[in-house]
């Protein structure tokens, strides 16, 4: 993978271990002919240690090898996360704090959960690009207010908070984006 084509979520192998891009900069050049830098703010998938890398654009980095098998959310208990492999119904468990962004988004039935083994291992989960979830809470629109474009915030089934449009009351389901924590629009039912 050419390191201008990367985004936040990428796998690559440094030093021989998968690490996550968690963060990017780049950094445009302010001299003719000088070349673009890109900065990544990566985690090490088996240690957890944060790893920096300065490349330019056209440096080449190996893809991490990994088996992805589809799974379903399974349980947590107070250290780890348990899921289930949808074709062999082998158990994959993961530290609670390495997938604590993503149980934001997870829920019982969530469908398109794929959990990355390296070395026989589950390292990290995947999720679908969109979920669709249940608003608990959030306040009453105003009347009047259905003109403007203003957001308020919404409450989900799993308890993260999202901006949504002020029409939209409690008991609707809406879609976000789990790469960006957006709201992407009301549901179909």
């Amino acid at each position: 993978m050419i390191a201008k084509d990367m985004k936040r979520g990428d796998i690559i192998v440094n030093n021989g271990a998968p690490i996550i891009v968690e963060n990017l900069q780049v950094q445009t050049p302010s001299a003719r002919g000088a070349a673009t830098l890109y900065k990544f703010r990566c985690r090490n998938l088996i240690t957890k240690e944060k790893v920096d890398l300065k490349l330019k654009g056209t440096d080449n980095l190996q893809d991490a090898d990994f088996k992805k098998r589809e799974v379903s959310f399974s349980y947590a208990d107070a250290t780890d996360v348990y899921f289930l492999d949808n074709q062999n119904y082998e158990t994959y468990n993961i530290a609670k704090e390495d997938v604590e962004e993503e149980m934001k988004y997870i829920k019982e039935g969530l469908e398109g959960i794929r959990a990355l083994i390296y070395e026989e291992r589950c390292v990290a989960i995947e999720l679908p690009t969109t979920v669709e979830m249940l608003v608990t809470h959030c306040d009453p629109a105003v009347r009047g207010n259905s003109a403007t474009s203003r957001n308020k915030p919404a409450t989900v089934e799993t308890g993260l908070i999202v901006m949504v449009p002020e029409y939209l009351e409690q008991g609707e389901t809406i879609k976000i984006d789990t790469r960006s924590g957006e709201f992407l629009g009301r549901a179909n039912k």
